[in-house]
């Protein structure tokens, strides 16, 4: 069954969604009915790139027939009234990252998909990274015995003309810093990794190379509620980006998670077995510089529940750990 699909957001995010719609639409897995956006301008470049309609009215395209699924790439604070317009129309959806500026609001958005009945799903595209996959299937089986550390490290680089884009990392436009905006990604699938965090104590600041009241350097000690203990390391001024690691050891081997490259090693002293390449993380200058794939994988699954009827592995409520977590890390006073 080909679902029907349409697009709120047409900004730099639309696009890895947009390539890997277009994969799931020749394979006969959808029908992308066309995009909205209040700006004349990207609606134009919208219609131009991808020939495809362009709506002028947000009301319009939800009331599209053949609608079936909406992704909202809209900015971060714009995401629950638009998700209450979808499910007002009776659609499901796919939030892009964060789900909300606030756990409070990701809450009240969450809760009102489920009480609507309708499936919603938060595009954290790392979890499908194939490597990722492997990774939790061998942690769900045992692989690495009992989790005893567990620490992420994202350090990445934003240039000048990033933040040059208006409201860019502010709280008014963004919701956050680097935890949100950027680390977000890392943060969930460490979590999806080895489950949620019970106890946390950590720094942020904002260093001086760029104007804007949200944090880009955090440094975070967490105690996860299986007993491992970590560390959190995330900042976008280490130039000129690396990508983006995930370690866990556990009493029966250890993993190292680099972007797309997973190591896992034994406690047999074997030699460590290799999945995936590491580059492609978009933890550089261009944060649009990563493979689509994981979106078409995301997307995809989304489409198998609306087809089964189960819930969908990245189901909104999924999102909230992390959310939580980044609002616990700034609970700590903000440092200069």
């Amino acid at each position: 069954m080909a679902f029907g699909v349409g697009v709120i957001g047409l900004g730099m995010a639309s696009t890895p969604h947009m390539l890997a719609l277009k994969e799931l639409e020749a394979a006969g897995r959808v029908r992308i009915l066309g995009g909205h956006a209040p700006s004349p301008a990207r609606r134009k470049a919208f219609a131009s790139r991808w020939n495809l309609p362009v709506f002028a009215e947000q009301a319009a395209l939800l009331a599209a027939p053949g609608l079936d699924l909406v992704l909202v790439l809209t900015p971060p604070w714009t995401h629950l009234p638009v998700a209450e317009a979808v499910l007002a129309a009776g659609k499901h959806l796919i939030v892009e990252k964060p789900l909300e500026a606030t756990p409070e609001r990701a809450e009240a958005l969450t809760a009102a998909a489920e009480t609507a009945g309708r499936f919603c799903a938060v595009c954290l595209q790392h979890r499908f990274r194939p490597a990722a996959l492997y990774l939790k299937a061998a942690l769900d089986t045992g692989a690495l015995g009992m989790p005893l550390s567990a620490s992420a490290s994202i350090r990445w680089w934003r240039d000048a003309a990033y933040f040059a884009a208006p409201g860019r990392g502010t709280v008014a436009r963004d919701g956050g810093g680097v935890l949100l905006t950027q680390a977000i990604h890392t943060i969930d699938l460490l979590l999806h990794l080895v489950g949620p965090v019970r106890d946390v104590a950590g720094f942020a600041a904002t260093s001086p190379l760029r104007r804007i009241d949200t944090e880009d350097v955090v440094a975070a000690a967490l105690r996860f509620e299986n007993g491992a203990l970590g560390v959190l390391d995330a900042t976008t001024v280490a130039r000129p980006g690396f990508p983006e690691r995930i370690e866990i050891a556990g009493t029966g081997g250890s993993a190292i998670l680099s972007a797309h490259r997973l190591e896992l090693h034994g406690r047999d002293g074997a030699p460590p077995e290799i999945i995936g390449e590491e580059a492609g993380g978009g933890g550089g200058a261009d944060p649009m510089a990563f493979d689509h794939g994981p979106h078409r994988a995301m997307i995809a699954a989304m489409l198998d529940s609306l087809e089964s009827g189960r819930a969908p592995p990245h189901a909104a409520r999924t999102a909230l750990p992390a959310q939580r977590l980044i609002a616990a890390i700034l609970s700590a006073p903000v440092r200069p």
